[in-house]
């Protein structure tokens, strides 16, 4: 494999590598400033938790970055840090090494413009500080809220790769450098597919600049390998399931090593069925891309609504593409066409590597995604998940870190031209500002600086829990932190956390079963503070079903009325009626453990509505109690019912006081200037309802400090709720 002597490049200047590694270490400090000291919400508990113990979170598994968590935290062990800052400055490190790559990228294309010389170091810095501080980039950097900041450094490392490749192709050695990017996607896709995102441009690019390469012999082999071995780590899943970790979504458990080869090598489409089953996410049954779930032009406007907040989030607290946001978003977007202008003009192949790249990022991404409506796009829509659950923008991040990165070669394009025509550098530099309009506009939105909210609401509405208690939560944001509190920080591990979702899988109830069994079953310990006495652990599982009953339990409606025993009272849910299998194995966990074990659910609506059960629920705390009595007769003395405009519902207002005056923990979550995800607004919602309904119950009581005390906490938690006080205070400032 050895270069044509009429294609030798004359030889380019050694790259600036202590340079990027500056810029690199730069970035990182911005991230470590603004980084969150615990989980934040969504899968951010879950990837700390998993990383923590080396268990498996939700498909298609994420091998690598599970197993790079766990030996990163191991390194940093010494240093005395929590294990959540830990897995979060991995976040950090591997988007600061992303910038490293991109500054030696941006200086390229300078130097073919320009040659080597300050001018060029200058320009680069420029890029890589819009790319780093673009709001999607930024907010996915200081806080692991997913694993792509891995995909980010594989993305930016394989680029860099593919363009010495270029620069050194004369060298038959070179070509090592392909197959090493080669090799990084296939193994980044252990991670994610995000990490493959690069192969059109690389396929297009050695079309480009050397295609007989495409068909050499030792190259094909040798690439084969490189997708072998990197795809390899996926072994992983198995290897842990089969250990039977506490987190173990999936189950992908293999007889075999050929079965697991064969699901592994053609991502699902056979072999092992767990496994296949995982890696092609077969749990949230996406439709195929030609079945769009909303029309292809409102996910364009999605698309643009996420483009819209990446370099002025902090003007307008309001989801939606927004006039005051508009003309930032024109002027880095024309920024941006420069960048790509400059790089096409200093090599036309590197150029087309860059567009074609940034063409499957954006346009056929979100072709792939096929996203349903937007979160907070769309309001007329309206009916049963027709709406995404939350908003989806880092799924662009690669996107937005690459044209931030072309958006500030436009900046330094600009300021290198009028520099020209005033005869002076330096007499141009103000234009170099622009670069930092990001970084101003969304600090406040980006920081997570002291954002204890996810972790401490976990922490209290796990103690709303007496000792063996089950809890059914609604989703991801209601039961990762409570995850993460027992997996990482090992606080009540007694209460058996109940994913509904889950339920309605094979794999899911059976290990409920297997890890709520006498010996397996985890103790109850006490705290300072909490209101419970220590109680003997049940004596047999949550669950009592066969697995030949898990496997025959499906939807749809009753042949014959269904009656469960819950205490001392009956439900009966007559023949008819659509009673879906995961409230059908729910209903079985409440029959099998409400002996022993107290039932709870995270809340009154969601997944206690739809079993029917909402008129029992008794709120202790921030948890509704299940308990099951006659409600028209004589209730306990400790309840009481709220009748407020906040509606009417059983309260233990004795056990909520205590909760709320000696055990809950608040940072993050009241009188916060900023709350930056409106689709978890409902969390702070919670405890404003909580301390408002504790005024109105202490007012009746005639307990009139205790009143004004949970008045004014109401009142810190309101705001909150708005989105924060300076949400607020920009609102009313714009009329």
């Amino acid at each position: 494999m050895t270069a044509r002597p009429e294609h030798i490049d004359s030889g380019t200047p050694k790259p600036p590598y202590l340079a990027a590694a500056c810029a690199g270490a730069g970035v990182f400090l911005l991230y470590v400033l603004t980084l969150a000291p615990a989980p934040t919400w969504w899968d951010t508990s879950e990837y700390i938790a998993t990383a923590h113990t080396l268990s498996i979170p939700h498909p298609p598994g994420n091998p690598l970055f599970v197993t790079v968590g766990r030996a990163w935290s191991v390194l940093l062990s010494p240093l005395g840090l929590s294990p959540a800052v830990r897995i979060n400055l991995l976040a950090a490190a591997t988007s600061a090494g992303a910038s490293f790559f991109f500054f030696l990228i941006v200086h390229r294309t300078l130097v073919q413009l320009r040659g080597a010389g300050r001018e060029a170091l200058i320009g680069s810095v420029m890029a890589v500080v819009v790319s780093a501080t673009a709001f999607t980039v930024w907010s996915q950097s200081n806080t692991n809220e997913k694993v792509y900041t891995i995909s980010l450094l594989i993305a930016a490392a394989v680029t860099w790769l593919m363009l010495r490749w270029h620069d050194r192709r004369h060298d038959p050695r070179s070509v090592t450098l392909i197959v090493l990017a080669i090799y990084l996607m296939a193994l980044g896709a252990t991670n994610h597919l995000m990490s493959v995102l690069p192969a059109g441009a690389v396929l297009v690019f050695i079309c480009l600049a050397r295609p007989k390469l495409l068909a050499h012999p030792r190259f094909l082999s040798w690439s084969v390998g490189a997708v072998v071995l990197g795809l390899s780590f996926n072994f992983f899943l198995p290897i842990r399931a089969a250990e039977r970790p506490v987190i173990n979504e999936g189950d992908p458990v293999c007889e075999g090593v050929v079965e697991t080869a064969v699901a592994i090598y053609t991502n699902g489409a056979a072999g092992c069925p767990a496994l296949a089953a995982s890696l092609r996410r077969d749990q949230y049954a996406k439709p195929p891309v030609t079945t769009r779930m909303a029309p292809f032009s409102h996910q364009l406007l999605n698309f643009f609504q996420y483009f819209d907040w990446q370099w002025s989030r902090g003007l307008d607290p309001d989801e939606p593409p927004s006039r005051s946001r508009l003309p930032f978003s024109l002027l880095f977007l024309f920024l941006g066409g420069i960048g790509f202008f400059t790089v096409w003009k200093g090599d036309g192949k590197t150029g087309a590597y860059i567009v074609v790249f940034g063409a499957t990022l954006s346009l056929a991404l979100v072709f792939y995604l096929n996203f349903r409506y937007g979160y907070s796009l769309a309001p007329e829509i309206t009916g049963e998940r027709s709406h995404e659950v939350r908003e989806r923008d880092y799924f662009f991040l690669l996107f937005f870190a690459l044209w931030g990165l072309m958006a500030g070669l436009g900046v330094a394009r600009c300021w290198l031209w009028l520099g020209d025509r005033m005869g002076s550098q330096r007499n141009a530099s103000p234009v170099l500002a622009v670069a930092a309009i990001p970084f101003f506009l969304n600090l406040s939105w980006a920081n997570r600086a002291g954002d204890y909210a996810a972790r401490d609401w976990a922490h209290d509405l796990l103690n709303s829990m007496e000792p063996y208690a089950v809890i059914f939560t609604n989703g991801d944001n209601d039961t990762f932190p409570l995850w993460y509190l027992q997996e990482v920080e090992e606080i009540r591990q007694d209460v058996t956390v109940v994913v509904v979702q889950y339920l309605f899988t094979e794999w899911y109830a059976k290990q409920l079963r297997e890890r709520t069994e006498p010996g397996r079953q985890r103790l109850f310990v006490s705290a300072e503070g909490l209101p419970y006495a220590d109680r003997e652990p049940p004596s047999g599982p949550a669950l009592t079903l066969t697995d030949e009953e898990i496997e025959t339990i499906g939807d749809g409606p009753l042949r014959d009325n269904m009656d469960v025993r819950i205490g001392d009272l009956g439900v009966q849910y007559p023949r008819g009626m659509d009673v879906r299998r995961g409230h059908r194995i729910a209903l079985a966990i409440i029959d099998a453990s409400s002996a022993e074990r107290p039932i709870y659910f995270a809340s009154r609506d969601g997944e206690m509505a739809e079993m029917r059960l909402s008129a029992w629920g008794v709120s202790e705390g921030l948890a509704v109690r299940l308990h099951m009595r006659d409600l028209s007769g004589e209730q306990p003395p400790e309840y009481r019912q709220a009748a407020t405009g906040l509606g009417e519902e059983w309260f233990n207002y004795p056990r909520s006081r205590r909760l709320v005056d000696d055990v809950y923990s608040y940072r993050g979550l009241a009188d916060r200037e900023i709350w930056p995800d409106y689709s978890t607004k409902g969390i702070v919602y919670g405890y404003y309802r909580l301390t408002a309904l504790l005024a109105a119950l202490a007012d009746v009581e005639g307990e009139e400090e205790a009143s004004l005390r949970y008045r004014q906490m109401a009142e810190e938690f309101l705001p909150v709720y708005w989105g924060g006080t300076q949400a607020m205070r920009t609102r009313s400032q714009g009329g």
